[in-house]
């Protein structure tokens, strides 16, 4: 007769490898129709302020911009074959593809942490967070890039701390985790809280770090990544920093809880108000010294996650801040809420998907449903009874939306008048602030073979202060064309008065969606520039 216990361990190994495969094929498919989503919702939504905007990055690539550092532009670059396509879908296809890449490092950082059912439990609340999966997936924003250096350096941080290594094997670790955060630094200023994180780590939890020189050597690649970052600052009189610092550190005389309770509500919504409720229980968990991961793990997730949430929380109660900037450190704790969910399914080894993920990919296909019909749509009315010029002041959606047409409307525009001899073709588009430039410039200068200039200060045109000057300039004599929309009407006559001989109202378009007027586009035609201005 058959060793009963060498049967048993024989089946007991085919139930294991029958439940690493069947995980596996949940990753595959996961990766499949998240790509599928991101992909049609890239080509499918038009760009917003931020992304058309940086486009620009892309098109004079440079050590650095006025608002952020080169990376985004470089993958922009990259993806794009320099721009040879350069519809939505290619300008955001760094973003498709690097979400995936992301969603295989975490779940990669699971299996570290316990097993491959963690790893998928932390791929599906990843793909269901709202900065995750829209910001990061589909979006191109300088989140982009650093998320993906973000997370490689979480996984490597886990290589080093949480499995035993030879120190050889660590070292050289230590050494890679310089580079991915000097990238990620080099892609968004604030993944310098990595080696903040890492630092309080090491000084309370690891001290022997300090003795090493595989850690001052990961600081040095760090900083050797920021070199051309800080040099080209150096050019252009630290305008980069001064920029970032100030909107962070110009601190309000008196607490303001409105805007404490928009930084909190907007940290619940773009992490989604499941994985938000999930995360935080297992902080408390931890708190409560349940034993979910080791020690020593727990506290590297939370000092690399906690301090960037609770200074952005703080900051918030001063003044304004934006949501997004925490989510790096919240997709480092959905690897906690993970462990801590493959730990309340420990007594089953099938690999069963709990309901609370099923809850947070429902949310997220709730709000991207709901969000997109609304952008092309407007299913959600708006109320209408703004003044004639501010028609959609209210709604935040058009910023995606009726610029994609807009060409063909303005050209109509610009052939009556160069017909009736009052323009020339060669006539450039100018605005007095990065947006709606950047969306003129490629919505509606682009397909027209137009030059779009700012005329405006510095701090309103970010990084076409020096676009101009590629672009030819300003040249008194000219005429130019000025566009505004309802979303942010400003008469130039408000602006230019003095500048130019005659500014003649031209033309409006109404833009409509869901068979109704949604916004309206103002167009001027500025004759004859006198001067140009001294702040120019």
């Amino acid at each position: 007769m058959p060793d009963s216990g060498i049967t048993s361990i024989h089946e007991n190994h085919t139930a294991i490898a029958r439940v690493q495969d069947h995980i596996k094929s949940s990753l595959v498919l996961l990766l499949a129709i998240s790509m599928v989503v991101r992909g049609f919702l890239a080509a499918w939504l038009e760009l917003g302020n931020d992304e058309v905007y940086y486009r620009i990055y892309a098109m004079f690539p440079d050590w650095s911009h006025f608002d952020h550092p080169p990376m985004l532009g470089w993958m922009m670059q990259l993806f794009s074959l320099n721009l040879l396509f350069d519809s939505e879908f290619f300008l955001r296809f760094s973003s498709v593809i690097i979400f995936g890449i992301n969603t295989l490092v975490i779940y990669d950082a699971g299996k570290i942490l316990r097993d491959e059912l963690t790893g998928l439990y932390a791929a599906l609340l990843y793909n269901a967070s709202i900065y995750a999966f829209v910001i990061t997936g589909i979006f191109i924003l300088p989140d982009t890039p650093q998320s993906l250096f973000w997370l490689l350096s979480v996984n490597l941080m886990l290589r080093i701390f949480g499995q035993s290594r030879p120190e050889n094997q660590q070292d050289k670790l230590m050494l890679l985790l310089g580079l991915t955060i000097g990238l990620g630094m080099i892609s968004k200023y604030s993944s310098v809280f990595l080696w903040v994180g890492l630092l309080l780590f090491i000084l309370f939890c690891q001290s022997n770090w300090l003795r090493r020189p595989a850690l001052y050597g990961a600081l040095l690649i760090s900083a050797l990544c920021g070199i051309p970052v800080i040099w080209w600052n150096l050019q252009h009189d630290f305008i980069s920093f001064a920029y970032q610092s100030g909107r962070v550190s110009a601190f309000v005389t008196s607490f303001r809880p409105d805007l404490f309770i928009t930084e909190l509500s907007g940290q619940i919504f773009y992490n989604n108000p499941v994985n938000f409720v999930l995360i935080w229980l297992a902080i408390i968990a931890v708190r409560r010294q349940k034993q979910f991961l080791p020690v020593k793990t727990q506290r590297l997730l939370l000092v690399t996650a906690l301090p960037t949430i609770l200074l952005f929380l703080l900051f918030s109660m001063f003044r304004p801040t934006l949501p997004h900037w925490t989510g790096p450190a919240y997709t480092t704790l959905i690897l906690l809420a993970a462990a801590r969910l493959r730990q309340l399914q420990y007594a089953s080894e099938r690999p069963k998907i709990p309901k609370m993920v099923w809850l947070s990919l429902s949310v997220l296909g709730l709000i991207l449903i709901v969000g997109s019909l609304q952008i092309k749509f407007g299913i959600i009315p708006i109320p209408d009874n703004d003044p004639y010029h501010r028609l959609g002041k209210h709604d935040v959606t058009l910023d995606m939306y009726g610029w994609r047409n807009l060409d063909k409307s303005f050209q109509k525009v610009r052939d009556k008048q160069v017909t009736a001899g009052n323009m020339q073709l060669t006539d450039a588009i100018v605005s007095d602030n990065w947006f709606p430039l950047a969306n003129i410039d490629y919505y509606v200068a682009r397909p027209l073979g137009m030059k779009a200039l700012g005329l405006g200060r510095p701090e309103k045109l970010h990084e076409y202060t020096w676009i101009n000057e590629r672009r030819g300039g300003l040249k008194t004599g000219d005429s130019y064309w000025y566009l505004t929309t309802s979303r942010e009407y400003r008469h130039p006559d408000q602006l230019y008065a003095g500048l130019f001989s005659q500014i003649i109202a031209s033309d409006t378009i109404t833009i409509m969606r869901g068979g109704r007027p949604a916004k309206r586009v103002f167009v001027f035609m500025l004759k004859d520039l006198q001067q140009i201005p001294a702040w120019e």
